[in-house]
């Protein structure tokens, strides 16, 4: 492998990253915008796993955009990325895969009562596939597989037994 070669490999991983990056921040940030045009012409998104939809971006988009205002504090930290690029005969490595897990601690809308702590948190792992296009690398499928999931504790009722 030429130097070269090499470069352009780094550099393909490191946008391919920054793509997954940006994903997770417009999901927290509620930048729907940001969210549909991380992803290619025909695009979809598999939140099924975790309650939710299955569909093109734009159908996901609505669906996250109504269902993560019960939720103003997100954050996604997506790690252990495990990239591989296309290597198929009539791929020239304008295909990648990444998997990754996640873990995601939600707030619900504060009252102005209780503490800053999360009251959801999730985790699980993703499976992006992307593509290389005239815009860059753009998301061609995204599914969210949750593994676990962990509830604020409900207080005992009154006169029962922690």
């Amino acid at each position: 492998m030429t130097q070269r070669v090499e470069l352009a490999a780094v550099l393909d991983r490191v946008a391919v990253d920054e793509l997954v990056t940006d994903y997770a921040g417009a999901v927290d940030d509620g930048d729907w915008a940001a969210y549909r045009k991380l992803f290619a012409p025909g695009g979809r998104a598999d939140y099924r796993s975790a309650g939710g939809v299955e569909g093109d971006a734009g159908k996901v988009a609505e669906w996250l955009a109504e269902s993560m205002r019960l939720f103003p504090m997100r954050q996604h930290l997506i790690v252990n990325r495990r990239v591989r690029f296309g290597v198929l005969e009539q791929d020239a490595g304008d295909t990648a895969r990444v998997r990754a897990d996640y873990v995601n601690p939600m707030r619900f809308t504060a009252d102005g009562e209780g503490s800053s702590a999360p009251d959801l948190v999730c985790g699980g792992r993703y499976d992006f596939a992307l593509l290389r296009t005239s815009d860059g690398w753009r998301l061609t499928e995204v599914v969210v597989r949750e593994k676990w999931r962990r509830l604020p504790a409900r207080p005992a009722a009154p006169g029962t037994a922690d």
